[in-house]
């Protein structure tokens, strides 16, 4: 197993553990406990931060707060798939099937502009 699976599977056990955590314990376990309004909340400020990093990252040629910024949008997208009961191993396999196959093409099989 490569080091970023790993960590993705140890923050994994992790979500899951203060998924049931006292709201008191834990940031997670807040985040849980106010539910996924919440968590969707926090979600898409996550997003806004880092596409102003990105902005900020073109600019000044500095990818530190982009790097920051998009771990804060990975950790809250985690989040968000734990109080859904899914994990990260969803979301690996979708992408694994989409090799090979067109961005247009997967897209035109949606339906989707």
């Amino acid at each position: 197993m490569s080091d970023s699976a790993a960590v993705l599977d140890q923050l994994s056990d992790v979500l899951d553990q203060r998924r049931q955590a006292s709201p008191d314990s834990s940031y997670v376990a807040s985040l849980h406990h106010k539910g996924l309004n919440k968590i969707l909340e926090k979600l898409g400020e996550e997003a806004v931060e880092t596409v102003l990093a990105a902005k900020d990252a073109q600019q000044s040629g500095n990818t530190s707060d982009l790097v920051y910024e998009t771990a804060d949008l990975w950790f809250h997208s985690l989040v968000m798939l734990s109080h859904l009961g899914e994990d990260h191993h969803a979301v690996l396999s979708e992408l694994a099937r989409r090799f090979g196959l067109s961005g247009l093409d997967e897209k035109a099989a949606r339906g989707k502009n």
